[in-house]
């Protein structure tokens, strides 16, 4: 599988990256691991997580997910086949949050031993602090890479000023720099990430490896109406993408899907393949079936056509 690089960082990943919220909330501990076999079976050895995941959930206080992930490493002894990314900042259980040194320095900890692993290999900021001043949190992961507990860093939910003035803080004291940007990007969510954060990841060179690619599923089309929503967890999510807007974009991934041979969630993710700065698009599933639909995905190419048509329908 064609492998790509996360920024300058040398960390190769293929085309797409894991998401690991659904480990813990959405499916048990046994179905996550062969969810994990599979991965690494078929060649997507890249997994996103997070400390918080999934303290949204009844009973749950954050961890769940790189407990269940770390369970696995431990238990498959693939760790060398894998490349882990993780984050750190969003508020946990016990209320802790944000991107202090004290904070950052304890949860790194925490998260290496919910992982069973002596390094992560990509540690990412999950959303700006800022009441934290960003030497502080630069300095604070450049003493993690130092130490050998992280390879690199990234940013999520970052905006467009605030990672240019980060980018600068690292240049300015030789610290390292977030080599990713975590955005949330997709055929409905558009105009954030490129009016401003795509240039500035495209002169920068940062690795684009954005969320909920498919639109937490609306792009999947199981939602077409309102008694759709109750399909999974996340329909109650559909109403704002149930719009004019959303039913254009559905009809295009139709007419794109039936002219090569592939499902809406394919062609949804090979639109953001076809995106030069889109380095792997984050995605999750629940079941076989679907990671067969993500598989599939990867291997699918558009033409200049259908990603025009595709662009055209979500217009916003």
């Amino acid at each position: 599988m064609e492998e790509r690089s996360l920024g300058r960082s040398g960390i190769k990943v293929p085309p797409l990256m894991f998401g690991g919220n659904v480990f813990g909330w959405t499916i048990d501990t046994a179905q996550s691991h062969r969810i994990l076999d599979r991965l690494v079976d078929a060649g997507l050895y890249a997994i996103d997580t997070a400390d918080v995941y999934s303290a949204w959930a009844p009973g749950h206080q954050g961890g769940e997910s790189e407990t269940i992930i770390g369970e696995w490493l431990k238990a498959s002894g693939k760790r060398s086949q894998v490349v882990i990314a993780t984050k750190v900042g969003m508020k946990m259980g016990s209320g802790d949050q944000g991107l202090s040194r004290d904070w950052i320095v304890k949860e790194v900890e925490a998260s290496l031993r919910r992982l069973q692993t002596d390094v992560i290999d990509l540690y990412q900021a999950h959303k700006d602090d800022e009441t934290v001043p960003l030497e502080e949190t630069l300095g604070a992961f450049a003493d993690l890479i130092k130490a050998g507990k992280v390879r690199a860093i990234g940013a999520s939910n970052y905006s467009a000023p605030r990672l240019k003035e980060a980018l600068e803080v690292s240049a300015k004291n030789g610290l390292p720099r977030y080599e990713t940007l975590q955005p949330l990007y997709n055929l409905m969510d558009r105009k954030v990430f490129e009016e401003a954060l795509e240039p500035l990841c495209r002169a920068e060179g940062i690795g684009v490896i954005n969320y909920y690619a498919l639109a937490s599923g609306f792009l999947s089309g199981k939602y077409r109406s309102e008694a759709d929503f109750g399909k999974s967890k996340r329909g109650g999510n559909m109403g704002k993408y149930l719009t004019p807007r959303g039913l254009k974009v559905l009809a295009a991934l139709d007419a794109v899907a039936g002219e090569v041979a592939a499902t809406p969630a394919q062609v949804a993710i090979a639109w953001l393949l076809a995106k030069p700065t889109v380095t792997a698009p984050i995605a999750s599933a629940t079941s076989f079936d679907q990671l067969e639909d993500l598989l599939g995905a990867t291997a699918l190419g558009l033409s200049p056509a259908q990603v025009a048509a595709l662009d055209e329908a979500s217009a916003e």
